[in-house]
């Protein structure tokens, strides 16, 4: 897709945060929202239509969502965290059915905290006795919540109920059951898309830090969710910042058939001034390459993402 101008950007970020909004409106009032599945169902259609309208663009502002502000974070963990499954089941080749449900499941797993995960994130200090309770309890919860107000789709509730389930690791991912096989994957992506994040007590990580970590701690070596994770989304995301060899900074643009080897939009000088107009770097075709990524915290200057999104 092909942003003519500012206004298209405009539009595009406008639906996306729309999007945003939506779930952030179900997940606060479940109770009250009537038809609460299909509602679920639309958004997965909505968030479909905006990912097919252009994969990368749709990561870039994503990335640049989860990783910028916390402010409305159990929503934008939720979007981001669905958007994740969906590339991923791609990759994997779920069947429908599981795909769908998957995703359903990563847009409503935490609903039974979702006022509580928004006040975790501007926390500044560890989360007390009571709060810790409410965690451990909340894929219970959450499944017994959608239960009780409608929800019939048994595989994304049981899905739900063992998303923190470390046993769900043991095994070959097409050997166990499905509801073991979906709650491995989005218990993957729950990690991944919260160590991203800020939060008041801590930093978000790089994207490269974080699917480093989640695959170190894989107890089921070779990690197939990680490095199929990887595959879908490359090492460094679209919307993701990394420093180059020869000491400038970018943002990625678009993944390339090499998951390490993105297109960069190189958007700060060796010296830390802003380059104007930024200038496309295509990794794969040689230097410089990329030396390190970036968490969002790395740059202070305010950046134009409409501009620097024309390069594509």
């Amino acid at each position: 897709m092909a942003l003519q101008n500012e206004n298209d950007y405009q539009d595009l970020l406008s639906l996306w945060s729309d999007l945003e909004s939506g779930l952030a409106i179900i997940l606060s009032n479940p109770d009250s929202i009537q038809e609460f599945e299909q509602r679920v169902w639309q958004y997965d259609r909505w968030m479909k239509d905006l990912l097919e309208r252009d994969p990368d663009l749709g990561l870039y502002l994503l990335f640049q969502l989860a990783s910028n502000s916390p402010v409305g974070y159990s929503a934008s963990h939720t979007l981001i965290s669905a958007v994740l499954c969906h590339v991923i089941a791609r990759e994997l080749g779920l069947p429908d059915a599981e795909r769908n449900s998957l995703i359903h499941a990563a847009m409503t797993m935490n609903i039974s905290m979702t006022s509580l995960q928004d006040q975790l994130t501007e926390q500044a200090d560890k989360p007390d006795s009571q709060q810790r309770e409410a965690i451990a309890a909340h894929p219970v919860d959450s499944s017994a919540l959608l239960n009780r107000i409608g929800v019939t789709d048994a595989l994304w509730l049981h899905t739900i109920e063992m998303h923190h389930d470390e046993s769900t690791d043991k095994g070959e991912l097409r050997a166990i059951s499905p509801a073991r096989r979906l709650a491995r994957i989005l218990r993957v992506v729950d990690r991944y898309a919260a160590q991203i994040s800020p939060r008041k007590l801590r930093e978000g990580r790089s994207a490269t830090e974080s699917i480093r970590s989640i695959i170190a701690k894989s107890t089921q070596p070779p990690d197939e969710v990680g490095y199929a994770l990887v595959r879908a989304i490359g090492l460094c995301p679209p919307g993701t910042y990394v420093r180059l060899d020869n000491g400038e900074l970018g943002v990625v643009l678009r993944r390339s058939s090499q998951t390490n080897l993105p297109e960069v939009a190189i958007v700060i000088n060796e010296e830390g001034l802003l380059i104007t107009p930024a200038r496309l770097h295509r990794t794969a075709h040689g230097n410089p390459r990329i030396k390190t990524a970036l968490p969002a915290t790395a740059v202070r200057q305010r950046l134009n993402h409409h501009r620097i999104l024309k390069l594509v």
